[in-house]
């Protein structure tokens, strides 16, 4: 029987590193963070302070002695068997100095040359995505075959996919769906990289999302083991927001959106309507879309080379010949256009969102509704249709205090709400 989950190559856990010396000799940085976390939390069991920078007692014991003698900080009790440290009046004054050049006070960083080696090792393009695992990803949709192997190929390829077709048609809920097929995959997931003492915080709990598991003790913890992440932008993207984004008070980065989807999905919908002219964003993509690396630029101007493995997908309205010109249209090698629903589709849709709002379903009363959207309404059978009328009945069964149900009166009622009317719409535009 075919698996129904994604196949990728298992990746064991990044190795804790138990000396200074395998981190890259970064003794002076690893001070400085670790002073300005006990500045700001106050007293700390040395398990408390290694916890919190993701550091190893062997690495921290070396760092706590090099601190203690320079008076940096001192012993001002046991919890157990364990110390508890606290900071000094010269090491406040020093930690005050390292504030004003970075605030960043939470896990040790990476360095930016391990964060390239495992996200390259994490890449989509190794997946391997069969038909069962597409099926079951998009089972809550109603998706004909062709479309359903078009999007699993353009899966499996790892690159990237250009959804067009008309407003209505279902695109954005296809794309959002997309990264279940991925959903049983695992990727490790660094809080911050760091790159000539300037930090980048890239694990971000609104996108990666933590999988719980065991853990040992070898395990590297300034790794966060996550999901394969999911970015959707919208129509506030700007060309700002593809690069580094600098905090000026707190002197440190966070990673721009394309940086945390990697190893996972990236969503543009309403491709077209961004801030950001489309030729601007276009150009801009050119090559992390064909060469799989992007340059971001810190404060200075310096740049840094960083992945870009991630499967992108453009979301529009709008022809995509329109949009783009044919060099790019040549690196988005799968293009899928999602049209209007056959009518057995959208019954069936309707018998689902039916299902799921808790009401009747009338195979009569939606055959009859189909006729009076071609005749009356002059609209095609667009997907998102029975959803919005369902919800229009049940706001207007929440205002009268009753269960919603769906009759004849009902569903006219709605669509009356909803839509404009032929006539209507005929006279609007003579006027």
């Amino acid at each position: 029987m075919e698996s129904a989950t994604v196949e990728s190559k298992a990746l064991p856990a990044p190795i804790a590193p138990e000396t200074i010396e395998e981190i890259a000799n970064r003794r002076t940085f690893l001070e400085h963070l670790l002073l300005k976390i006990l500045y700001l939390s106050g007293p700390l069991t040395m398990t408390e302070w290694g916890n919190t920078s993701c550091l190893g007692p062997l690495i921290m014991d070396e760092l706590f002695r090099r601190l203690r003698s320079e008076q940096l900080c001192e012993v001002v009790g046991m919890v157990g068997d364990v110390r508890r440290v606290a900071i000094t009046s010269q090491g406040r004054a020093r930690a005050a100095e390292f504030m004003s050049l970075n605030q960043y006070a939470g896990p040790a960083p990476v360095l930016l040359e391990d964060y390239v080696r495992q996200v390259r090792l994490q890449s989509v393009r190794n997946l391997e995505v069969h038909p069962a695992a597409m099926k079951q990803a998009f089972e809550h949709l109603v998706l004909d075959d062709l479309t359903l192997t078009r999007l699993g190929t353009a899966l499996a390829s790892g690159g990237s996919i250009f959804l067009y077709g008309p407003t209505g048609a279902g695109k954005t809920t296809i794309a959002e769906a997309l990264p279940r097929v991925l959903a049983a995959d695992g990727v490790w997931i660094p809080h911050a990289v760091e790159s000539d003492g300037h930090v980048i915080a890239v694990f971000d709990p609104i996108v990666h999302k933590k999988i719980q598991r065991g853990t040992s003790q070898k395990e590297d913890s300034r790794w966060v083991y996550c999901e394969r992440p999911k970015v959707v932008v919208g129509g506030e993207l700007t060309i700002e927001m593809l690069d580094l984004q600098f905090n000026p008070v707190t002197k440190f980065y966070a990673a721009p959106g394309q940086m945390k989807a990697n190893n996972g999905v990236l969503i543009i919908d309403d491709f077209g309507r961004q801030r950001v002219k489309p030729e601007e964003l276009l150009n801009r993509w050119v090559v992390p879309l064909d060469r799989r690396f992007d340059f971001l630029t810190l404060v200075g101007g310096k740049k840094i080379e960083v992945p870009f493995e991630l499967f992108v997908v453009f979301a529009t309205n709008m022809d995509p010949s329109h949009l783009a010109d044919a060099a790019f249209l040549r690196r988005i090698q799968t293009k899928v256009k999602v049209g209007m629903a056959t009518e057995q589709q959208f019954a069936e849709i309707f018998h689902r969102v039916c299902n799921a709002v808790g009401v009747n379903y009338d195979p009569a009363l939606v055959q009859e509704l189909m006729v009076l959207l071609r005749d009356r309404f002059k609209e095609p059978l667009r997907p998102c249709y029975p959803r919005d009328l369902l919800n229009q009945i049940a706001w207007a069964a929440r205002y009268e205090g009753r269960k919603p149900r769906l009759d004849r009166e009902s569903l006219m009622r709605a669509a009356e709400a909803y839509f404009i009317s032929g006539e209507a719409q005929s006279r609007e535009d003579q006027s």
